[in-house]
């Protein structure tokens, strides 16, 4: 397994720019094609260049697993057209007034935990997209749930205050082990900082090497 210290655009928040799962990534225009063949060769899955409703935001606005993906509904026809031709996945508007739903679920292909703060009509359709078991809870007592956690089929790295009944709740519902840890210097908001699959690991460039052995943990 690979972990690569990564910057997109100069940042080191490369979370919020991209997602991952075990059948495809997603990032943003504008990275230079050197940096996507880096991404392939950690991540070792299909990679493509979009900007989600012309955002780059698109580990904050999208969630997904290798079934589907979970999109803010003004995202348009146009992107929806894009991911279903290029991946052969379910893509799924939700019609919510939340839209960052990569901040609001924690998702692998197991499950996800969803944040209470979502209706439960929203809740349905998120289970429809990704087909697996979807629960609500918070995670270190946030409802950010995406935001303070990330995910992988083979293990999850979390928030360092999440308590152990949230560890095991998430455990069991994602059937993976937790690893609790930060990125970036101390940023407890951990999904901001890391691009994660089983097949490897993209992390923000001020990531120490305490850190790295925390996510070399759920590899």
């Amino acid at each position: 397994m690979t972990i690569l210290r990564f910057n997109m655009f100069g940042s080191p928040n490369i979370g919020i720019f991209s997602l991952a799962t075990d059948k495809f990534a997603i990032v943003p225009i504008g990275l230079t094609q050197r940096k996507i063949e880096r991404i392939k060769n950690v991540l070792k899955v299909k990679v493509l260049s979009l900007d989600l409703a012309e955002s780059k935001l698109a580990g904050v606005l999208a969630a997904a697993n290798s079934n589907g993906i979970v999109l803010p509904h003004y995202v348009s026809d146009e992107d929806v057209n894009f991911l279903k031709k290029s991946l052969d996945i379910n893509v799924g508007r939700v019609e919510s007034r939340k839209t960052a739903f990569g901040n609001l679920i924690l998702a692998n292909d197991y499950g996800a935990l969803v944040s209470p703060i979502l209706t439960k009509r929203e809740v349905a359709m998120i289970k429809d997209i990704l087909d697996v078991e979807v629960l609500t809870g918070k995670l270190a007592g946030f409802p950010y749930v995406g935001s303070v956690a990330a995910a992988s089929n083979k293990g999850i790295l979390a928030h360092p205050n999440i308590s152990e009944e949230e560890k095991e709740f998430v455990s069991n519902l994602l059937k993976a082990p937790v690893s609790i840890g930060t990125v970036n210097s101390g940023v407890y908001f951990v999904s901001s900082g890391v691009v994660i699959n089983s097949y490897g690991a993209l992390v923000g460039s001020l990531t120490t090497g305490p850190e790295l052995m925390a996510i070399s943990a759920i590899l």
